[in-house]
């Protein structure tokens, strides 16, 4: 104790002696040495130092300003300032007071006044700020760098909104390209977070932008390009609010039109730009939409002519090929941003969603993964919103990406192949196909190609009845009365059967019960593929339900009603592991005896005895489980003997 009584008497004895000599020298209007702002700064930086000792500092710092106006004396001031507020946070206030004085930003050297901005805008967090009018003289010095930072950081600074637009709509005609930026810039946070219900405003904000879609400098036309986005979101929507009923189609596919002209850019990121604020256009004329598909000027486009802007004639043929230009883009994040700002165009017109596929289809063959993967994702939001019409020139490449190297574009590929409506049974067949082979190249996919088959066989009850008709040989058990438990192919022809009761069509033919005896069989496979629809009781009473009948009441059963909850009625495993024998029965089994399998067998034999009461909620299920648990206990004798392929055989 006496030693940190020691230390403490030290330290105010020290910080006494700074104080005072620091006091002594102000007093004589002398100003401070680096010596001395050096003593000060180790107060400062100094947690034991008390606060009395830091308002001395403070209040030394306020004199010696107005004594020594050496630019290099101001800047380790500057210096002072700051670690004085980030030290103490309770100080900061008056320290933010001091930094406003005329002292500092009055300064003629245009670097001291940037130090002083950029330390200003790291306090400013705790709501002080500078006032409107030395904003505005500052904005108006000589200093480009301090302009731009102002410009950049004007959302930290508690301003009106019409100071800060006429700010902004001033400085875009700025000499400097970067004040010009940031000024476009500002403009669109201000729009973000402003509240403008004033048209000649907001014209002369979007106006402000198309003039500077011509602007020299890259960045400029880049920050333009967002400018006229944000303008067609938000001033755009009252712009065409605003509009006589005729004019607003007109109004928006002006906009439409003069930013389709900017993906010729020569810029990368003014062409990337340019198709994500098309991609953001809520109304365009299907002419218009056609013509970016085709570079061979329209007839109806030939004489059509816009005014977006006083003084600015465009043509509806300036956006001839706009969405080819980007699809062949050398670049291919413009390749991909061209995809994806076709999402939303293809739900305004049926015609230039069919038109648009052509090219997605194109794309399916491009270097990049992530382009084909973008292409896919626009195709997969056409078929949600019911524009996808697959026609046989299609159908080959949705193959070709079934067999991809990519596990993600396969997976892509069965969704929007789950969702597509195949008119022909060639067509229909020929995506089954796929879907085959896909599952013999990547086994690993099984789980995701049994969803697929499903969910296409629902969609397709007529086609689906025809094309089991003409494999029920291959699902037939062989002569010994044997079932192909290692074909995976009879799994997937098991799995589009059970489907078609469940089919959106009319006046389908029933698919034979004895197919649905023979999906019992395979209950832990195909349940693990229908997860997302159905979880596995459900599935096994439904197919013990039409393994009795051929014509079943589905409304009686309520299996539509469980596929319609898949969200709220989460899939219950019968088992936690993976490779469980419920979750993957022994299709791996070449018909002798293994240890796995006895493994398997013995824990099954175990839980049999107990498994009837643990079913009580459900009683028709309990029925056919504890049937299998019997036959299961009738054969236990065989296991222990050793003789697991007859009980394999018995099972079967």
């Amino acid at each position: 104790m006496g030693m940190v009584a020691e230390l403490e008497r030290r330290q105010s004895a020290m910080e006494l002696h700074v104080i005072n000599s620091i006091q002594q020298s102000l007093d004589n209007n002398q100003p401070l040495t680096f010596q001395a702002l050096a003593s000060l700064r180790s107060l400062i930086i100094n947690p034991a130092t008390t606060d009395s000792t830091l308002s001395s500092v403070l209040d030394a710092l306020t004199r010696s300003l107005q004594l020594n106006r050496d630019p290099v004396f101001l800047h380790h001031a500057l210096k002072l300032l700051s670690d004085l507020a980030s030290h103490r946070p309770h100080l900061s206030p008056f320290a933010l007071d001091l930094l406003r004085s005329d002292s500092l930003f009055s300064s003629a050297s245009p670097r001291l006044v940037g130090e002083s901005l950029s330390v200003l805008l790291s306090l400013a967090s705790i709501g002080n700020d500078m006032d409107a009018a030395r904003f505005v003289s500052l904005c108006l010095g000589p200093s480009v760098s301090v302009r731009q930072c102002l410009l950049r950081n004007a959302e930290k600074l508690v301003f009106r909104e019409s100071v800060l637009l006429a700010v902004f709509l001033g400085f875009t005609r700025d000499p400097y390209p970067y004040v010009r930026k940031e000024a476009l810039d500002g403009l669109v946070k201000l729009c973000k977070n402003g509240d403008f219900d004033d048209r000649d405003v907001i014209e002369g904000c979007y106006c402000r932008a198309v003039e500077l879609l011509r602007d020299a400098e890259n960045y400029v036309r880049s920050a333009a390009v967002r400018a006229v986005k944000y303008s067609v979101c938000e001033w755009g929507r009252l712009l065409v609010i605003c509009s006589e009923d005729m004019n607003k189609q007109d109004s928006s596919d002006a906009v439409f039109i003069q930013l389709g002209c900017m993906v010729r850019d020569m810029s990368v990121d003014v062409r990337l730009e340019a198709f994500e604020a098309l991609g953001k256009i809520g109304l365009v004329s299907e002419d218009i939409l056609l013509q970016t598909l085709s570079k061979k000027v329209l007839g109806i486009n030939k004489d059509k002519a816009f005014k977006p802007v006083e003084g600015l004639d465009i043509s509806a043929s300036a956006v001839a090929g706009a969405y080819i230009h980007g699809l062949e883009d050398e670049f291919s994040e413009v390749r991909m941003s061209a995809c994806y700002s076709l999402r939303t165009l293809t739900l305004f017109s049926l015609r230039f969603a069919c038109e648009a596929l052509n090219l997605m289809m194109d794309m399916l063959n491009d270097d990049s993964t992530v382009v084909r993967l973008q292409a896919l994702d626009t195709i997969h939001h056409m078929a949600t919103s019911n524009h996808l019409k697959v026609e046989k020139i299609h159908i080959h490449r949705f193959l070709s990406a079934l067999v991809d190297s990519s596990s993600v574009i396969r997976s892509m590929t069965r969704k929007i192949l789950k969702l597509a409506k195949l008119p022909q049974f060639k067509l229909f067949k020929l995506c089954i196909d796929g879907l085959l082979g896909n599952l013999e190249i990547y086994p690993q996919d099984e789980a995701d190609v049994f969803s697929a088959l499903f969910h296409i066989g629902r969609n397709h009850g007529k086609f689906t009845v025809h094309i089991i008709e003409e494999v029920s040989p291959e699902m037939e058990p062989a002569s010994g009365g044997k079932l192909s438990f290692d074909s995976t192919r009879v799994a997937a022809f098991l799995v589009l059967a059970i489907s078609a009761p469940l089919s959106h069509e009319k006046d389908v033919s029933a698919i034979p019960p004895r197919i649905f005896s023979y999906a019992v069989t395979w209950l832990g496979r195909i349940s693990y593929g229908l997860s997302d629809l159905m979880n596995q009781e459900k599935l096994l009473a439904y197919l013990s339900e039409c393994s009795r009948s051929s014509a079943i009441s589905l409304a009686d059963f309520k299996i539509n009603e469980a596929l319609l909850t898949v969200e709220s009625d989460a899939p219950i495993p019968l088992c936690s592991k993976v490779d469980s024998p419920v979750s993957m029965p022994f299709w791996k089994d070449s018909g002798g005896t293994s240890d796995y399998h006895h493994q398997e067998f013995l824990s099954l034999g175990k839980s049999a005895a107990h498994a009837e009461y643990e079913l009580g909620e459900h009683s028709e299920l309990r029925k056919y489980v504890n049937l299998i648990f019997k036959k299961v206990k009738d054969f236990w004798s065989l296991v222990e003997l050793g003789c697991t392929t007859e009980a394999f055989k018995g099972i079967r």
